[in-house]
């Protein structure tokens, strides 16, 4: 240390001790206060768990529907242009995440509060407010490990347990109505296509009987041309309906949605190649006739038969699934209350009580310290004349 500097005398070097001091003395003053304060707030606390209706909480797990390879991919090369229209089915990244959502649809909430007369439970007059009642008592997650829990929180065990696993047999009633795999999309939109393709079959077929057929047409024999035609233009069709579908998750300048376009016009130039030269080859106007509604028919047979093909693929992957919701644990009856934990409640009671009485008593002491001075008391007075100005 060198001569020119002061030396720290005792009073300076021993203010943070002195300060140190006046805090233990402080508390040492209220230690009674101190120690049964938090100790009586702690046993109300425990107390009122007693009272407290305890609550139980039920929990079921279901594995969701995995999606699996589509059997469609083995049959795209012999569809050709209908093979397609399975993309238009959109895929499912997340599958959990998405039934969770179902399950914590207003569809579900709905029926669970009309089979439990949970407006009544809950004391609700509005199902809103039912519905808000029900969210709260209910934790739906989906893990890591692709699970889906399903907690549900009540004070009656027994309904804890019926309401958890309400939610499963909800959701399942729910998925019915809903095609959400991508085999089932498949399916609902080929099951669409079938009957309106099988209408078409019938009127073709209808206005085909009602055609005489003369021995000039049948010398005409113009099932070969006609089949090809009908051929031409059901792939066309089917093309037509895959452009449709590529609109919905491709952008028009995308190369694949190109590809198809071209495609489409070369199957459109090839077909009306067909009809000329079938028109042309047509001996008189009853084989003309003959020709056109059998082109029909054949055509919407064809197109049938994609069709059909399509949906039975889609059907088989459909069942290759299996159970659409596979219950990993049914929700049982709960034989211990979930809280409230009385042991955890009355030390955390204690706790905070005891941390918010040292806070008063040394804010009580700084407000009578700054009180003694005449600075303190004048500042001590321009806030409670604050305060008076503010209620006048």
């Amino acid at each position: 240390m060198s001569a020119h500097e002061p030396t720290p005398t005792a009073a300076e070097g021993s203010d943070d001790e002195i300060s140190l001091l006046d805090l233990f003395v402080v508390l040492a003053e209220h230690w009674k206060l101190l120690v049964f304060g938090p100790l009586a707030a702690g046993l109300a606390a425990l107390g009122i768990t007693f009272v407290v209706a305890p609550i139980f909480t039920a929990t079921a797990r279901i594995l969701p529907p995995q999606q699996q390879q589509s059997a469609a991919s083995m049959v795209a090369q012999q569809l050709g242009a209908l093979a397609g229209l399975a993309g238009a089915a959109a895929g499912l990244k997340n599958p959990a995440d998405q039934y969770v959502a179902l399950l914590k649809s207003r569809s579900v909430a709905d029926r669970l509060i009309e089979r439990f007369d949970l407006l009544r439970v809950y004391d609700k007059e509005y199902l809103q407010d039912a519905r808000k009642a029900l969210d709260n008592n209910t934790k739906i997650n989906a893990g890591r490990d692709g699970l889906i829990t399903i907690d549900v929180d009540d004070e009656d065990p027994k309904r804890a347990a019926a309401i958890a696993n309400a939610y499963v047999e909800e959701l399942g009633e729910l998925m019915k109505r809903l095609a959400l795999t991508e085999a089932q999309q498949r399916r609902a939109f080929f099951e669409k296509q079938l009957e309106q393709t099988r209408e078409g079959l019938k009127r073709a077929q209808q206005a085909l009987a009602a055609v005489g057929v003369s021995e000039s047409v049948l010398k005409a024999e113009p099932r070969a041309a006609a089949e090809g035609v009908a051929q031409l233009k059901a792939a066309v069709t089917a093309k037509e309906v895959q452009l449709s579908a590529m609109r919905g998750y491709l952008a028009e300048t995308s190369p694949d949605f190109r590809q198809a376009q071209q495609e489409l016009a070369a199957l459109r130039s090839q077909l009306a190649r067909a009809e000329q030269a079938d028109t042309t080859a047509a001996a008189g106007s009853a084989s003309q006739d003959y020709i056109s509604r059998y082109r029909d028919f054949k055509y919407q047979e064809t197109l049938f038969e994609l069709m059909a093909r399509q949906y039975e693929i889609a059907r088989l992957d459909e069942a290759r699934e299996g159970a659409l919701i596979q219950v990993v644990d049914t929700a049982v009856q709960p034989e211990r209350k979930s809280r409230p934990k009385r042991a955890l409640v009355a030390i955390v009671t204690t706790l905070a009580a005891g941390l918010a009485l040292v806070v008063w008593i040394f804010l009580r002491r700084a407000w009578r310290n700054a009180a003694a001075t005449p600075e303190g008391a004048a500042r001590l007075a321009a806030i409670r004349g604050a305060f008076a100005r503010r209620r006048a």
